[in-house]
């Protein structure tokens, strides 16, 4: 079955006995169109479901009144991350476009999406955990969570050092000395920054890091099954692990249970990133909440305020972090 054709201009001043100019200046708000004739219009262009083409409209205004958000992938963070983006859309005159050209991460993913859809599609993007912020762009751009650390691009992100500090020490303070760490990406500022509070949290305790209770699971949950096993079948096993974000440690969970261990019992995990699937485990998960949602209110926001030209005296926005203690770890 063919899919209906979509209504054209043409068709609208057709169906209103007016012409394509009065059904443009209807569409566009301009004076010179009659009260009843400009309600005519506006009724069959419902009645026809008529949008005019985001393409056309820009060649027209320059403007779309559309803003993209880019990701490498859609997954627990960037869903969390929407929301919040949404929320803080609404009322603004905007429409939200969520794109993803199935990247996968591979560096450089963002400038390719950008060329895409920046002067014809969309106002202003928010790139969500960029591979690279650094460039020239002919939109405003805001990047959440970049992966290169400090930039001259307006950015939001999350305090991850002293959420990894506070993960480790919540460890420590259970009683813990060997406490296992299952990275992420080492090219990431994210888990650079929570690596590092780890080892920091350790070095304040006294404790040496041992690097054989330290692996790397990409943030990725299929990534994380080989290292959390390696971790977890070790001659020394780890009374805890921290994991640098939910979706590792609930892999990591499910490797321990699939060994037969059990959690918080005989190995207690902590995560990080407070997705709503870590509140859904068994038991649920112990973790680091970072504000996602706000962060993406932090992020519309900013952009906004870049589209309409106003004054932006601190476009780099990090927010705090905080322990949510649930039922995954135990004092030893």
């Amino acid at each position: 079955m063919s899919s209906p054709r979509r209504a054209t201009i043409n068709d609208v001043a057709r169906s209103a006995g007016v012409s394509v100019a009065t059904v443009s200046k209807v569409l566009n708000g301009r004076y010179g169109v009659a009260v009843a004739t400009s309600a005519r219009v506006q009724g069959v262009i419902e009645d026809l479901g008529y949008s005019p083409s985001l393409g056309a409209q820009s060649l027209r205004s320059h403007k779309t009144n559309v803003i993209g958000v880019l990701v490498a992938e859609f997954e627990p963070f960037s869903a969390e991350l929407l929301k919040g983006l949404s929320r803080a859309i609404r009322g603004s005159g905007y429409e939200l476009l969520a794109y993803s050209g199935g990247g996968g991460g591979n560096v450089g993913w963002e400038r390719r999406y950008l060329s895409r859809l920046s002067g014809t599609l969309i106002d202003g993007a928010i790139l969500v955990t960029p591979t690279v912020v650094d460039g020239e762009y002919r939109i405003p751009v805001v990047a959440v969570d970049p992966h290169t650390g400090p930039s001259d691009m307006p950015t939001v992100d999350s305090d991850n050092l002293t959420g990894a500090i506070l993960a480790t020490e919540h460890l420590i303070g259970l009683g813990h000395r060997r406490i296992g760490f299952l990275g992420g990406r080492p090219d990431l500022e994210s888990a650079r920054l929570r690596e590092e509070g780890y080892r920091t949290a350790l070095a304040r305790a006294g404790i040496a890091v041992d690097p054989d209770l330290m692996r790397v699971a990409d943030y990725r949950e299929e990534s994380a099954d080989l290292p959390a096993r390696e971790l977890l079948t070790t001659a020394q096993r780890p009374t805890a692990i921290f994991a640098a974000n939910d979706l590792s440690a609930i892999r990591t969970m499910d490797v321990a249970r699939s060994l037969g261990l059990r959690v918080p019992d005989d190995v207690s995990v902590i995560g990080f990133d407070n997705v709503p699937e870590s509140a859904m485990t068994t038991p649920p998960l112990t973790t680091i909440s970072q504000p996602i949602q706000q962060m993406g209110v932090e992020a519309m926001r900013l952009l906004l305020d870049l589209i309409n030209g106003v004054e932006v005296p601190d476009p780099h926005r990090q927010l705090p972090t905080e322990l949510v203690e649930r039922g995954s770890c135990r004092r030893l």
